[in-house]
């Protein structure tokens, strides 16, 4: 197979990671709180072949002499924006949409028996009963807990209403009493980028220590006292339209590099005809 046709082959089958991320943004354009994710693609070099005893204009050139041949082309990083996206009216006292870029709802959620903490913009949450139906805990839509400023939120039951200021704090009427029963944990991720996708709709920060930073570093505590907005729901931040445009131009990319492929299979087929 010719270099032409292995380039050809090896940038198709990135192309095609790229569509799969294209139709995952579509398919989630209607979850509340979804993040876009961007591909980001690089040249794969491997090869430089030194050709030049006495290149013009060498002085001064910070990249060797000669040809450097690539490899076709990698899906380099996938970038998430975590700009805000729109926010909707729901009217359901449980659903808190986050008014800031980069700040997170905190939700413990347990694997093979080990606990997590991971971080959503989700603010559709439920009220499940815990201790023999004696109090409720506020949980996300999976039944995962959502962290307060300490601990899991766990209200007694026996109110008549609830409510979320924006600053976060949780209220209960009882009779003509209201009480606090505690507050969401809201925090501010300082480095986003940092955060790596976790499924259902959830992100988790990697070993920062092995990364040289704190705990403190990356999550932080808001700088804002308005916080979020009860009743409503943050749409997701993907643009349709952009994503229709994107997903055209890729799979033209596809096509002109299967395209490369059949040329190079036709070429090779009549140089072997012509030394039979």
């Amino acid at each position: 197979m010719s270099r032409t046709m292995i380039q050809a082959a090896v940038t198709m089958n990135q192309l095609q990671n790229k569509l799969d991320l294209i139709g995952n943004n579509m398919a989630n354009s209607q979850t509340t709180g979804y993040k876009n994710r961007q591909a980001e693609f690089s040249s794969l070099l491997f090869q430089q072949i030194n050709n030049m005893t006495d290149p013009a204009g060498a002085e001064g050139r910070s990249t060797p002499d000669g040809i450097r041949v690539g490899n076709g082309a990698k899906l380099g990083s996938i970038n998430m924006d975590f700009t805000t996206g729109s926010i909707k009216e729901t009217g359901r006292e449980l659903d808190v949409a986050l008014l800031q870029d980069n700040h997170f709802y905190q939700v413990q959620v347990t694997e093979n028996g080990i606990p997590e903490t991971r971080y959503t913009r989700d603010g559709a949450f439920y009220l499940n009963p815990v201790n023999n139906n004696e109090a409720v805990m506020l949980t996300d839509g999976k039944g995962n807990p959502i962290q307060g400023e300490n601990g899991n939120i766990i209200i007694p039951e026996g109110f008549d209403s609830i409510s979320i200021d924006e600053s976060g704090q949780i209220n209960v009427q009882r009779g003509n009493q209201v009480e606090n029963a505690g507050s969401l944990g809201v925090v501010e991720v300082v480095r986003p980028r940092l955060l790596e996708a976790a499924g259902e709709n959830g992100f988790r920060l990697p070993d920062l220590a092995g990364l040289g930073f704190a705990m403190n570093e990356v999550v932080q505590a808001p700088a804002t006292q308005t916080l979020v907005k009860s009743g409503a729901l943050e749409n997701s931040n993907v643009d349709i339209s952009k994503q229709m445009t994107d997903l055209i131009s890729t799979q033209r990319a596809y096509q002109f590099n299967s395209r490369t492929i059949s040329m190079g299979d036709q070429m090779s087929g009549l140089i072997n005809q012509l030394r039979s």
